[in-house]
């Protein structure tokens, strides 16, 4: 099962009930992840090489309806390229989000004198498994992943592929999104939606979990905040997260366990 089917029509989509979010609508991470992984599913034909970043801009709710996406080349050619992927409620004319995706195609370079900083070794499985419910019980994106934590380091594994041949970068994004709430100085007292999204690779994850040693800063007299963090597979860093944090009330009749 994918979390997002296709429509028989290229670039259409519908969202199954694992893309939502807590509240209403789609979860960020899942709709960024989309985005990424139509680029990154073209990537290897048309010679751009591997997705090493990729930034998102949430421009209001996305409703759970049939979807369409549309992708620009905004740089083709040399070592690297820059695509952008648009995304539409079917029908409608106002966007809902967009991804900018940076590939690179990747060539060895000796560096007389370095030495790769590796070394490290988790098991995330020998931390308990978490399970954080959405608001009135319904399926949510957190359902499509595995979800454990210990020693400072949040662990995702998705238990569903984005779209059929999404790649790295995509399957990076999702986990991702959760940093600023991992980081959460407090629970349940105001909604910490994030705007935008933008995570850096250093590498490929090898395997299929990511770590988030995550951080978050709140000015509450300003309605701000930033997250961020590191990324990690089992071996070490692989990469950065980072986004803007808006300070909304939190929904009174919400209702999230964990």
């Amino acid at each position: 099962m994918t979390i997002f089917e296709p429509l028989g029509v290229p670039h259409h989509w519908q969202p199954s009930p694992l893309a939502a979010g807590p509240f209403a609508g789609l979860q960020g991470g899942a709709v960024a992840s989309l985005l990424t992984a139509e680029i990154e599913a073209i990537a290897g034909p048309r010679k751009w090489g591997s997705a090493v970043s990729a930034t998102a801009w949430f421009l209001r709710p996305t409703p759970i309806a049939k979807l369409r996406t549309r992708l620009a080349v905004v740089s083709e050619g040399g070592r690297v390229s820059v695509v952008d992927n648009t995304l539409w409620p079917d029908g409608e004319e106002d966007p809902c989000a967009t991804v900018r995706v940076t590939l690179s195609r990747e060539r060895a370079i000796e560096v007389p004198g370095f030495v790769d900083g590796g070394g490290d070794s988790f098991d995330p499985t020998r931390f308990p498994a978490r399970h954080v419910q959405a608001a009135r019980g319904r399926p949510w994106f957190m359902d499509a992943m595995e979800a454990r934590a210990g020693d400072g380091i949040a662990w995702f594994r998705l238990k569903h592929q984005i779209i059929d041949g999404a790649g790295p970068l995509s399957s990076v994004l999702g986990p991702a999104d959760w940093t600023h709430g991992i980081a959460r100085p407090f629970q349940n007292v105001v909604a910490d939606p994030n705007p935008n999204l933008t995570v850096q690779l250093l590498r490929r994850p090898a395997g299929e979990w990511v770590g988030i040693r995550a951080q978050s800063r709140w000015q509450p007299a300003s309605g701000l905040g930033i997250g961020s963090g590191t990324l990690l597979d089992l071996h070490g860093e692989i990469g950065h997260v980072s986004m803007s944090v808006v300070l909304v009330p939190f929904p009174k009749s919400a209702s999230v366990a964990n």
